[in-house]
């Protein structure tokens, strides 16, 4: 596996190719913002109408990464599904994949802004997920320690080969980890936008997704290199 492997409160994690992150000495593997039904539920509000294959190709990408690293336990991070009406509007080969995936392993399903509430496909719902020394929940909080989040679909944009090119990015410092969307059809935060930048240190770090994840200092990008109140 072309895994970036990092340190992150005395363990080591694993950021995969495709926005996973997966803690070995755990077996765990936690995945943020999937946000399976979007087309369903943009066409049940009357927006665009878009090709209904984000499903397939979430659960495909989800297959392939507990095929590969077999956890014990799997983590989603809220905004699972775009809303609670997309959960369950799921189509039925969907939905048999999903609880074929769950199948005698731990599943949680942290609750998101998008999906406020419990599923009605197993596993167990929480507001937030302590795996001492980490805790895992939606939106990140200012002052916490120890903190893996999703909810920004953070993506940076960098230069490689002279060209300048956008990326699906996740963000670490001592303190947190902001993982990127993994879920099709999702868009994403630049990482210089002040709701991203206020969380981090100057000592923060991009973690760039691709066939090989690339690391890269805060500086290798226009983030504010301060960390502010994010209130003010």
């Amino acid at each position: 596996m072309n895994n970036l492997p990092f340190e992150f409160q005395g363990e080591t994690l694993h950021l995969l190719p495709s926005g996973a992150l997966y803690w070995p000495a755990r077996r765990l593997l936690c995945v943020a913002d999937l946000h399976l039904g979007k087309s369903e539920r943009l066409a049940r509000l009357g927006g665009p109408i878009l090709p209904p294959y984000e499903n397939e190709e979430t659960i495909d990408r989800l297959s392939h990464d507990i095929a590969t690293t077999d956890p014990a336990e799997v983590i989603c991070l809220g905004d699972s599904f775009d809303d609670l009406a997309a959960s369950r509007a799921l189509p039925a080969t969907i939905q048999n994949r999903l609880t074929g995936l769950m199948a005698g392993r731990g599943w949680v399903w942290v609750l998101g802004n998008h999906d406020p509430g419990p599923v009605d496909l197993g596993g167990t719902c929480r507001a937030d997920h302590r795996a001492a020394p980490l805790v895992f929940r939606h939106i990140a909080e200012p002052d916490a320690r120890g903190e893996v989040s999703g909810h920004y679909h953070p993506k940076a944009r960098i230069v490689l080969g002279g060209r300048s090119i956008v990326r699906r990015c996740a963000l670490l410092d001592a303190d947190r980890v902001i993982l990127p969307a993994y879920g099709a059809y999702t868009g994403g935060m630049l990482c210089d936008r002040p709701e991203l930048a206020c969380l981090f240190s100057p000592r923060a770090e991009i973690l760039v997704l691709g066939p090989r994840p690339m690391r890269f200092p805060v500086a290798h990008s226009s983030m504010s290199p301060a960390r502010r109140n994010p209130s003010t």
